[in-house]
């Protein structure tokens, strides 16, 4: 997969194009685009569509600063059918617009090629179980609320607070499938959605697929598959935001597996103060 990554990171800059085939180059490598963008973002920390973005405009904010004569020559060249698309999206980069950058030479902003590298040296300890899970449906209180990539969402609390105590006491009672208990499920979205992309996030539980589901509950039916299924230990929200760096980095790479679509579940094992000891529910299908 690191070797896939750096092949996309090379065809983004040996291509025009404004949209890259990241379908086709998938398919070509012998993976699917779905698990290739997931992968991608959570390495790199932006989807493939913001790489692209600033890489074609690092280097057209280069040639506007060494004097390019024609805007119109600049956008087409760097895959935008007009001068006011390319300087929008211009604009969003380097906070300046094209003809300053020709008559200023800048201030612009560079987004340097990445380069992905595996880590052999077995830094973080993870402790993972694939299992085949016959369907579920998750049932609970779901709220739309923004991505967030890093710290803790202010969104989901809100909606987990505004649940009565009693009724996380009947969600539980209602809980009769793996995995039991309160879970976290975050719907299925774009797999490299940008920060602040909405989602929508559903605090309640997993129950058989024949269990009648009471009306005023929300459900979301998951089909039968494989899980990898991760635990962490530590600082809550920052250890389960790292371990899910580490899936990219660390597990995938080593691993004949790849995420297919399909909700993210955390359950919680145990949480005292800021601490807290849960599993990474993700759903996976062989390479």
């Amino acid at each position: 997969m690191i070797g896939t990554l750096n092949a996309l990171v090379d065809a983004v800059d040996g291509t025009t194009d404004e949209d890259l085939d990241v379908a086709a180059f998938a398919r070509a490598h012998g993976t699917t685009e779905y698990h290739l963008r997931r992968m991608f973002s959570a390495v790199a920390g932006m989807p493939v569509s913001e790489y692209v973005r600033r890489r074609r405009m690092t280097h057209a904010g280069a040639e506007l600063a060494a004097g390019a004569a024609d805007l119109l020559d600049v956008a087409v060249r760097h895959g935008y059918g007009s001068v006011e698309a390319f300087g929008r999206a211009f604009r969003a980069v380097h906070g300046i617009g094209p003809s300053d950058a020709r008559r200023d030479g800048g201030p612009l902003r560079t987004q340097p090629a990445l380069r992905f590298h595996v880590s052999v040296e077995g830094r973080n300890q993870m402790d993972v179980t694939v299992r085949t899970m016959p369907e579920m449906i998750l049932v609970g209180h779901a709220a739309e609320v923004p991505l967030i990539h890093h710290g803790v969402n202010p969104h989901i609390q809100s909606h987990i607070a505004s649940i009565a105590p009693e009724e996380h006491a009947r969600l539980k009672a209602l809980s009769d499938a793996e995995p039991r208990g309160i879970l976290a499920v975050t719907g299925d979205t774009a797999p490299d959605a940008p920060e602040g992309t909405p989602l929508t996030y559903l605090h309640g539980i997993s129950v058989g697929a024949g269990t009648t589901v009471p009306d005023d509950l929300q459900s979301l039916r998951v089909e039968s598959g494989s899980w990898a299924v991760f635990v962490a230990s530590g600082p809550f929200p920052e250890t389960l935001q790292t371990l899910w760096a580490a899936t990219a980095t660390e597990w995938f790479p080593s691993n004949p597996w790849r995420l297919r679509p399909g909700p993210s579940i955390v359950r919680y094992l145990e949480f005292t103060g800021s601490h807290a000891t849960c599993e990474l529910w993700m759903a996976v299908e062989k390479e």
